[in-house]
């Protein structure tokens, strides 16, 4: 890993985005470490000097993912003093940003929610874990749920909120204005702020 490490970041780059492509298009099983080497264009035998295996190379990636989503989410995301509407928009607008600055680290994540290898079950858990951690700082809370009209369910608040959200992420593209988006998601968030709460 320090070899892999040492190298010029354009290069570790090259390599990173090559495998998470791959990886996230056709799962681990049918991931060839050949194909992301050509794709990298670097040889197979270097993929191995670097990360020893498949597995060590996919190992890496979740590390990697793991470390700037937690990263990036201690910039963007201070949940401490909003509602549950202003930590649903923050979460939009960091999702919708990283899907923007890192496109194959997206499809990577997506591709761990499909994958079912037993070999990395224990990365595809941590990996999990993180994103379950960030889900928890979105929830209702308990104070919250106070506020909502009679006879609405916060769970089901929370399922529309998260469909929502999953949806807005999954349909926006490279190229689309993530402020021109989250202008209308702001609007569909504040209408349903107004229906729902008191």
């Amino acid at each position: 890993m320090r070899k892999f490490l040492s190298l010029p970041q354009e290069k570790q780059n090259r390599i990173v985005d090559a495998a998470m492509t791959l990886f996230g298009e056709v799962g681990y099983k049918k991931a060839y470490i050949s194909e992301i080497a050509s794709d990298a264009g670097i040889s197979k035998a270097l993929i191995f000097h670097y990360f020893g295996s498949k597995k060590g190379l996919y190992s890496y990636l979740v590390y990697y993912t793991g470390k700037i989503v937690m990263t990036e989410a201690q910039h963007e995301r201070d949940t401490a003093n909003k509602d549950f509407i202003d930590r649903a928009l923050t979460t939009i607008k960091f999702r919708l940003s990283l899907k923007n600055r890192y496109p194959a680290m997206n499809a990577f994540i997506e591709s761990v929610y499909n994958e079912d290898e037993p070999e990395v079950e224990a990365d595809i858990e941590r990996l999990k874990a993180i994103a379950t951690d960030m889900h928890s700082k979105v929830e209702l809370s308990v104070s919250e749920t106070a506020y909502l009209r009679q006879g609405v369910d916060p769970a089901l608040v929370m399922d529309l909120v998260e469909k929502y959200t999953e949806g807005i992420v999954y349909e926006w593209h490279a190229g689309n204005s993530i402020d021109d988006t989250m202008a209308g998601v702001h609007r569909c968030l504040d209408m349903l702020k107004r229906t729902l709460f008191n």
